[in-house]
């Protein structure tokens, strides 16, 4: 790691954290040289390719998830942190599965079973653009499914 102030190529670490909220780790760095103290922080870069409906493949992209998320939460009881929460471990899923490519079906059903606990708000708003809901039947058999499942199971 080149020092920021003397531009020496050693240094030494004298802290380590992890930032939970963005999957990095903070570090606190000693310059070897001039012995100035700087932090640093590292990110896993997830490569994951996204295969769309269509067949064609698309990078993965964290910033769309949040964008998507945020759309699905707006005006509902989920914040802007909660939605940056719910992505974080939606990619630290992917990370841990080891896998390099998705298809965007297999993405949205994550997504989906996610929202379906967190606010049935947001899951149909999710739902309605993801399963692309030709018309107001298709909502209507979404909500009964959703209102079956929270009913308490008899027996």
């Amino acid at each position: 790691m080149r020092c920021p102030f003397c531009s020496h190529e050693e240094s030494k670490v004298t802290d380590s954290r992890v930032v939970t909220e963005n999957n990095s780790v903070r570090r606190r760095r000693e310059c070897l040289k001039c012995l100035r103290r700087f932090t640093t922080f590292e990110t896993v870069d997830l490569t994951l390719q996204v295969q769309k409906r269509d067949g064609r493949y698309e990078d993965f992209s964290q910033d769309k998830l949040i964008r998507g998320l945020d759309s699905a939460c707006r005006h509902t009881r989920i914040s802007h942190d909660n939605v940056r929460a719910l992505a974080y471990k939606i990619v630290s899923d992917l990370m841990e599965r080891q896998i390099r490519e998705i298809k965007t079906s297999e993405l949205g059903e994550i997504v989906m079973k996610h929202l379906q606990t967190m606010d049935t708000i947001a899951y149909i708003r999710f739902a309605c653009v993801y399963k692309r809901f030709q018309g107001v039947d298709e909502l209507m058999d979404a909500i009964e499914h959703i209102k079956e499942e929270q009913l308490p199971s008899e027996g």
